[in-house]
């Protein structure tokens, strides 16, 4: 029997990244158009996204041994995911002029996440 908690957190993590992706793509908005309002929702779920993801990650060392491995690499790309918005709020705080490089390094953060995906099942 599969471990729902493997379907629940990739869900989970998918969200994440997608609010991840709408931060970024927010911060580099440019042009008299209005940013899209599915943009704009999106990247307002990402705090809640992100300590419901962290919340998950810290109670996943229980359970059936199959399961161990996908949820500890899932665990890990929380990990990654938190580290590099965190380093992205703070060249933002530090360096706002550098907010577009900030944003882009964040892409890349979440793209070598997503290049990981494999390990999630």
């Amino acid at each position: 029997m599969k471990d729902k908690r493997i379907g629940d957190f990739r869900k989970l993590l998918n969200s994440l990244m997608e609010s991840l992706v709408a931060t970024a793509r927010i911060s580099r908005w440019e042009g008299p158009e209005t940013v899209p309002t599915p943009l704009r929702e999106s990247a307002s779920k990402l705090l809640y996204h992100l300590d419901s993801a962290k919340r998950l990650a810290g109670g996943i060392h229980a359970g059936s041994q199959p399961a161990v491995g996908p949820l500890t690499a899932m665990s890990g790309a929380v990990g990654r995911l938190d580290a590099a918005h965190l380093e992205y709020r703070r060249r933002l705080d530090e360096a706002p002029a550098q907010q577009r490089e900030a944003a882009m390094d964040l892409d890349y953060e979440i793209d070598a996440v997503k290049g990981e995906a494999h390990r999630w099942s």
